[in-house]
C-alpha cells in the first residue's frame, strides 16, 4: 500500500501539494523554525521528531497562525505566505489542530453543520458513514465525547471544508491503542481514496511509518533528513536517537552518534574501577534544550561518580527510593518548590513539629535544584518518556508531563500516612490526580487558590479536602501563616487519629448500591434484606456518586455491588447536569467483579431551574422536582440510545452479569397514572438492550413483571447478588464455628 502511494506521488502531474522553502519563524528571540525545506508531492507525508523540535510551529506557519520571518509556503503552486488562517482555508487547506479544539457546548451534529460546505465531496452523511461512532453520538456535546470520538470529530470537521490538503498535528496524541489503530486505518483509507493529500505531524513513529511512504525527521527546527518509512520502522537505533534526550551527535557538525557511543564505551572501559564498584554517568549535566550540543566524552568521564554495585545495577526502571523505614509511615508535602518553596517548607516544619515524619516532593518543571528529599528529576523519571516528557521547555506540556509522572510515581509508593499541598491552579492540577489515586481514608488536603470555586474536577470521586487559601499562596504573611497552620494541624490530627484508632474487628463485608430519589424504596428494601450479612454503602447517582462507587470497586474496598440506578447515563448522553463519565461500568470490566444492575431512573434527564433547560428540548414532557431541579422524560429514541450504550459495556464483562428489566416501570415517576409513565419508551429501552447484549449462560438480561420499587423486584436483585457472590465472609465464619 505504501509503495502504491509512493508511485502515485512520483507520477502526479502539476505542482506539489505542499512546498516549503527556507522557512524561518521566531518566538521572541527563540529561533523556532530554522530554514525548513519540505515537499509533499501527493498522498501522505509524515513528520516526526521529539517535543520542542518545531513540528507544531510548522503546522501553524502553514495555516497562517504564526508570523513568518522569511521563506515561502505554497499549496498546489499557489502561495500561502502572509495569508490569514481564513484565507489559507479558502485556498483548500484543512487543519486538525493538536488538542482537537472542539466546542463543549455544541453537539456533534452542530459542529458538522457549522462548517459544512454544500456541493463538496464531503458532507455530513458521508462523515457519518465514515465515522459510525459519530452517527451514534450526533446529539452529544463536544465535552461528552471520549478522546477518540473528539479526534474523529476534529478530523470530520476539517474534511467538511472539502480541503485538497489536510494538515494534522499529533492526531493520535493521548488516545488508547485501539483508537490509534482505528485512526491509522482511517488515514490510510483517506490517502487511498485520493481526493485529499495529508501532512501528518506525529510523535508515534509506528503510526507515522504506517500511513506514509516517506517520513521527514525534524531536529532543532530543521528537516534533518527524509527517509523511507520502511527503513525508519526497522532502524531501532535511529528511532532511539530521534526520541532520546541530549543525543545530538548525529546532527550537523557533530560526530555520528554510534561513534560517540563507542568512544564513551571505550573510555569507560579504560577507566573501569575496581571489581564491585560501578561508575555512574550523567549524560546531561545541564538540562538539554533543542540547541544543546553533544557533551564531550572527557567531561562525562570527569563528572562520573563511583558507587558500590547494588541490586539495581543495570536496571532500566526509574529508581524507587524507600519513603520511610520498615513499619514507618510518612506525610508527603508536595508542590512546586521553585514558586511555592517558602510556603511548602513552612508546612513541612509545622508537621514535623507535630512529631510526624515528613518528606517533601518537588514537582517543579524549571529544572532547578530545590533540596527536596524527592527531587523533581526523580519524579519526572516516571513519565512514560522519562524526564524528556516533563522538562520540555513549554510550560503547558511540562505541567501535563509532571502531572502524569507524579501520578505514576505515587502509584508505586507505600508507607504514606497522608498527603498535603499548597498551590495555585497549576499546582493543584498537578497534585490532584496523584492524590485521587490514593485509597479512600488516607488523609489528603490541598490548600489552594481555587478551593472556593468549582472543585469537582480536582476532587473527583476521592476524599480530597480542599481548603481555600484566602490570600494567594505567594509568600508568608499574617493570613497565609494562619491558613497553612490550620492545614498542618488538620493533617497532623487526621494522621494521628487514624494511626491511634483501634483496628476494627473483621466485620461485615461491604456492598455498594446506587440510588436516586425515585428508586429509594427499591434500595431501602434491598438494604433491609442484606443488612444482616453486609455493610451497605449507598451512593446517590448524581454523577459523582457512580464514580465514587466504581472507585471503591476498583480499589477492592467493596465485596460486591447492586447497581440499581444507572440514571447518570441519561445525563451523559442527553446533556443533563448529573452525568457519569465514559468510564461508567468499566470498573467492573477491569476488575471482573460479578455485576448485578438495572435501569433505575433511565426515564429522566436532570436539569436546573426551568429556564436552564436547553432550547432544543422545548415542547418535551417535564416534571418540576423542586425549584432547582427540572426533570425531562426520555423519549423512545433516547431510550434506544441508552440501551445500546449500556449493552455495549455489558458485552465487555466476562464475569457473571445479571441485568434486570422492570416491566412495571423504572422509577417512581414511571408507573400508571404518574407523569413519566410511557410503556413505549420502556419497550424501546428493553428492546435495545436485548438487541445489543450478547446473552450467554453467565451474561443475562432478566425481565420481571414488577415495578422497580416493588418488594418482589428488590428481592430478585438480592437473590441474584447472593447467588453470584456466595455466602459473605462473616456468614462463612459463623457456619464454620457451628
Amino acid at each position: 500500500m505504501a509503495e502504491g502511494r509512493e508511485r502515485g506521488a512520483r507520477d502526479a502531474p502539476g505542482p506539489p501539494a505542499l512546498e516549503v522553502r527556507g522557512l524561518n519563524a521566531f518566538y521572541g528571540a527563540s529561533h523556532a523554525l530554522q530554514g525548513v525545506d519540505l515537499r509533499l508531492e501527493r498522498g501522505v507525508l509524515s513528520v516526526v521528531g521529539r517535543n520542542g523540535m518545531g513540528k507544531t510551529t510548522l503546522c501553524k506557519a502553514i495555516m497562517g497562525l504564526v508570523a513568518i520571518a522569511s521563506g515561502t509556503i505554497a499549496a498546489y503552486g499557489r502561495p500561502l505566505t502572509g495569508l490569514s488562517p481564513a484565507e489559507v482555508a479558502r485556498r483548500g487547506v484543512g487543519y486538525v489542530p493538536q488538542g482537537r479544539r472542539l466546542w463543549r457546548s455544541l453537539t456533534v451534529d452542530e459542529h458538522l453543520r457549522l462548517v459544512n460546505r454544500p456541493g463538496g465531496t464531503w458532507n455530513p452523511e458521508r462523515v457519518y458513514a465514515t465515522f459510525p461512532r459519530l452517527a451514534e453520538r450526533r446529539g452529544n456535546f463536544g465535552g461528552q465525547l471520549s478522546g477518540g470520538e473528539q479526534q474523529m470529530l476534529a478530523i470530520a470537521r476539517a474534511l467538511l471544508a472539502n480541503p485538497r490538503l489536510l494538515v494534522m498535528d499529533e492526531p493520535t496524541e493521548g488516545l488508547a491503542p485501539v483508537i490509534v489503530a482505528q485512526l491509522e486505518e482511517l488515514l490510510v483509507r483517506l490517502a487511498d481514496e485520493g481526493d485529499v493529500d495529508i501532512l501528518v505531524i506525529e510523535q508515534n513513529i509506528g503510526v507515522a511509518c504506517a500511513v506514509a511512504a516517506t517520513v521527514a525527521i525534524m531536529v532543532n527546527g530543521r528537516i534533518n533528513r527524509m527517509i523511507a518509512a520502511g527503513a525508519l520502522a526497522g532502524d531501532r537505533d535511529l528511532q532511539q536517537r530521534l526520541l532520546g534526550v541530549g543525543r545530538h551527535g548525529h546532527e550537523a557538525g557533530g560526530p555520528p552518534a554510534a561513534a560517540a557511543e563507542e568512544e564513551a564505551a571505550g573510555a569507560a572501559a579504560r577507566a573501569a574501577p575496581a571489581p564491585g564498584l560501578v561508575r555512574i554517568y550523567n549524560a546531561n549535566p545541564v538540562i538539554p534544550t533543542r540547541w544543546s550540543q553533544p557533551v564531550p566524552v572527557r567531561r562525562l568521564e570527569a563528572m562520573a561518580r563511583v558507587m558500590t554495585a547494588g541490586p539495581v545495577a543495570g536496571s532500566r526502571q526509574p529508581e524507587l527510593r524507600p519513603l520511610a523505614g520498615p513499619g514507618e509511615e510518612i506525610v508527603l508535602v508536595a508542590g512546586t518548590l521553585d514558586t511555592k518553596g517558602e510556603e511548602l517548607r513552612h508546612l513541612r516544619d509545622l508537621i514535623r513539629g507535630a512529631g510526624l515524619a515528613v518528606r517533601m516532593v518537588d514537582l517543579s518543571t524549571s529544572g532547578r535544584h530545590s533540596g527536596a528529599e524527592i527531587p523533581a528529576h526523580l519524579v519526572a523519571a516516571f513519565h512514560p518518556r522519562g524526564a524528556a516528557g516533563v522538562f520540555t521547555g513549554d510550560r503547558g506540556a511540562s505541567v501535563a508531563g509532571m502531572t502524569e509522572a507524579f501520578a505514576r510515581w505515587m502509584a508505586r509508593q507505600t508507607g504514606i500516612a497522608g498527603v498535603i499541598a499548597a498551590a495555585g491552579s497549576g499546582g493543584t492540577a498537578i497534585v490532584a490526580p496523584a492524590f485521587r489515586a490514593l485509597p479512600v481514608g488516607v488523609p489528603k488536603l490541598i490548600v489552594s487558590t481555587v478551593a472556593s470555586g468549582e472543585v469537582s474536577k480536582y476532587v473527583g470521586a476521592s476524599d480530597i479536602m480542599m481548603l481555600p487559601s484566602v490570600a494567594d499562596v505567594q509568600g508568608l504573611n499574617r493570613i497565609t501563616r494562619e491558613i497553612l497552620g490550620n492545614a498542618a494541624a488538620a493533617m497532623a490530627g487526621m494522621v494521628r487519629t487514624r494511626r491511634e484508632a483501634p483496628r476494627p474487628a473483621d466485620g461485615k463485608p461491604a456492598v455498594a448500591l446506587t440510588m436516586f430519589g425515585v428508586t429509594t424504596p427499591c434500595v431501602q428494601q434491598a438494604v433491609a434484606l442484606l443488612g444482616q450479612d453486609y455493610e451497605c454503602l449507598v451512593f446517590h447517582a448524581t454523577g459523582i456518586g457512580g464514580q465514587s462507587m466504581e472507585a471503591l470497586v476498583a480499589q477492592g474496598k467493596v465485596e460486591g455491588a447492586i447497581d440499581v440506578t444507572t440514571t447518570e447515563v441519561c445525563d451523559l448522553l442527553m446533556g443533563g447536569v448529573f452525568p457519569c463519565t465514559e468510564d461508567r461500568l468499566l470498573a467492573f470490566v477491569r476488575t471482573g467483579m460479578p455485576y448485578v444492575g438495572s435501569v433505575g431512573a433511565l426515564d429522566m434527564v436532570n436539569f436546573g431551574p426551568p429556564e436552564t433547560v436547553p432550547g432544543r428540548y422545548a415542547g418535551r414532557r417535564f416534571y418540576r422536582h423542586n425549584p432547582q431541579v427540572t426533570l425531562m422524560r426520555t423519549t423512545a429514541e433516547e431510550c434506544r440510545a441508552m440501551g445500546r450504550w449500556i449493552g455495549e459495556r455489558l458485552n465487555r464483562m466476562e464475569q457473571p452479569v445479571r441485568f434486570f428489566l422492570p416491566e412495571g416501570g423504572v422509577s417512581a415517576l414511571d408507573s400508571p397514572g404518574r407523569p413519566f409513565d410511557d410503556p413505549g419508551a420502556r419497550a424501546a429501552l428493553f428492546a435495545a438492550l436485548e438487541a445489543t447484549v450478547r446473552q450467554t449462560a453467565t451474561r443475562q438480561l432478566i425481565r420481571l413483571p414488577h415495578h422497580i420499587n416493588a418488594p418482589e423486584f428488590a428481592a430478585a436483585l438480592v437473590a441474584a447478588f447472593r447467588a453470584l457472590h456466595g455466602a459473605p465472609r462473616g456468614a462463612r465464619r459463623r457456619e464454620a464455628r457451628l
